[in-house]
């Protein structure tokens, strides 16, 4: 028997005090994440997050930091997801681009928001990361090594 944990990243993306989150559907539940997803074979975890968060959100952005490495068994599906999250920075919104097929919509919401107790986060780890955040944690992008 064999376990694999799914690898997936996720951006944290601010812009004046407002945080960029996707809507979607898990489950049948419309629930709200970070821009996030699984990282494709052959892709660096760098490529991967400016991917999916463009392919969720139309939203292009540029990698700043690192901010964590973060594990989450879900309850729902007995996965377990190890995140690698990511500060960036939006650069352009190209809203001719279509979105994910579970995706609702973006939104940008406040800390206030996100953190509030009725919030319907798709997992603890979409709360935590923006607390970390918040509370100045930071690593330099080159804490992630690729080797070509």
């Amino acid at each position: 028997m064999s376990w694999h944990p799914h690898t997936t990243v996720a951006c944290i993306v601010e812009d004046n005090g407002r945080f960029l989150m996707v809507e979607e559907k898990d489950q049948d539940q419309v629930v709200f994440n970070q821009p996030a997803g699984h990282l494709d074979e052959n892709e660096t975890l760098y490529a991967a997050a400016l991917r999916e968060t463009l392919e969720e959100t139309a939203w292009e952005v540029e990698l700043d930091a690192f901010l964590g490495t973060y594990q989450y068994h879900s309850p729902s599906n007995d996965v377990t997801y190890i995140r690698y999250c990511f500060i960036s920075s939006p650069v352009q919104h190209r809203p001719e681009l279509a979105l994910d097929k579970d995706i609702i919509a973006a939104h940008w919401l406040s800390a206030e928001e996100i953190l509030a107790p009725n919030f319907k986060s798709r997992s603890p780890i979409v709360v935590k990361v923006l607390q970390d955040y918040l509370a100045g944690q930071r690593y330099p992008l080159s804490l992630i090594y690729h080797h070509e």
